[in-house]
């Protein structure tokens, strides 16, 4: 299964999730590539939206390789495998910690200015993000949402590394609703068509455009 872009995974992933939205609900989508898939899903289920910010923790030398993730609000998971592979300790970990914890107040502050996350509590939330490799900025984002206390807690995704979806389910959420959940996934972009790099700009676009079809008829 592949999808043409975001905008068609969200719509799909809102066919499943059906079952779920009746009641009070949240939809909270990982910026940047989240947004557009969640914004489909709380449009479609008539759902109110907003963003749960989240940074990789890459390995100093490796970027690109996460040794963890930290969330809005402090949140952190850490993934020894990664440290022991890269001779890593928590000391390293606090280091780039706090260099991300410094774009995640901005991120914060761009999509939300001053208010705070949505009150969940005794809510269902659904965390949305565009796919599910290793998972580790879907742990802090969990751990995250757990804070908040909400009544359910359901991870939301298109395509999902069937290891990784069977480990979130074990361990994090209540629910993990996916589409797809290859045993070999590759890059997450290989399952669309179109994967462009979401930008601020996006974001902002979707969240006003949502934020707009909620407002009261005049």
């Amino acid at each position: 299964m592949r999808f043409r872009n975001r905008e068609e995974a969200g719509r799909m992933l809102a066919e499943r999730l059906g079952h779920l939205w009746r009641g009070s609900a949240w939809v909270l989508a990982l910026p940047r590539g989240g947004v557009p898939v969640g914004y489909e899903i709380a449009r479609t289920l008539g759902l109110s939206l907003d963003v749960l910010v989240v940074r990789k923790l890459g390995v100093p030398w490796r970027p690109e390789l996460g040794m963890g993730a930290i969330a809005e609000g402090g949140a952190t998971y850490v993934n020894d495998e990664v440290l022991e592979y890269a001779d890593l300790t928590l000391k390293d970990v606090r280091a780039v910690a706090k260099e991300e914890a410094r774009e995640v107040e901005r991120r914060v502050k761009l999509y939300r200015g001053e208010r705070p996350l949505p009150d969940v509590h005794g809510q269902t939330v659904l965390l949305v993000d565009d796919g599910l490799a290793t998972g580790g900025t879907a742990r802090a984002a969990a751990r995250a949402v757990r804070e908040l206390e909400p009544r359910r807690l359901v991870l939301a995704v298109p395509v999902a590394s069937a290891e990784t979806a069977e480990a979130l389910r074990r361990e994090e959420v209540d629910e993990v609703v996916t589409l797809t959940e290859p045993v070999v996934l590759g890059a997450v972009g290989a399952w669309y068509e179109d994967f462009h790099e979401v930008d601020d700009e996006e974001v902002l676009a979707l969240l006003a455009e949502h934020e707009l079809s909620e407002a009261p008829a005049p």
